[in-house]
């Protein structure tokens, strides 16, 4: 599930979609968030390649990892507008710290076209 916002009470509910980005089947990056220790857990496995499936009311839009990277929690340019489709998962990094984590997690991905 992704609620609509970045915030701690967001992120204690679902995924959060973060405010000014684009939304899943729309030109633009889409921006969403998650713990690493709840939603995002699985992102620890992610490879490239790999699909990420979002469903929503208006239909469902698979993307196709490119990339991932481990950036400081103040690296805001992996949400920058894009001019093709496509997708960042942001979570906390490392996986296994304890307490707030001092770096974020980043997976980057492509539409898939039919």
């Amino acid at each position: 599930m992704v609620v609509e916002g970045d915030d701690a009470r967001a992120l204690a509910r679902a995924v959060g979609h973060i405010p000014g980005t684009a939304l899943p089947g729309e030109s633009g990056n889409v921006g969403l968030a998650g713990h690493r220790d709840t939603f995002f857990r699985a992102l620890k496995n992610i490879r490239l390649g790999d699909d990420i499936l979002v469903t929503t009311p208006r239909g469902s839009y698979r993307y196709s990892v490119v990339s991932s990277a481990v950036v400081g929690p103040d690296d805001t340019r992996v949400l920058d507008a894009s001019r093709s489709s496509s997708i960042t998962l942001v979570t906390c990094y490392p996986f296994h710290f304890i307490g707030s984590a001092p770096k974020r997690f980043i997976v980057h991905a492509n539409i898939v076209r039919s």
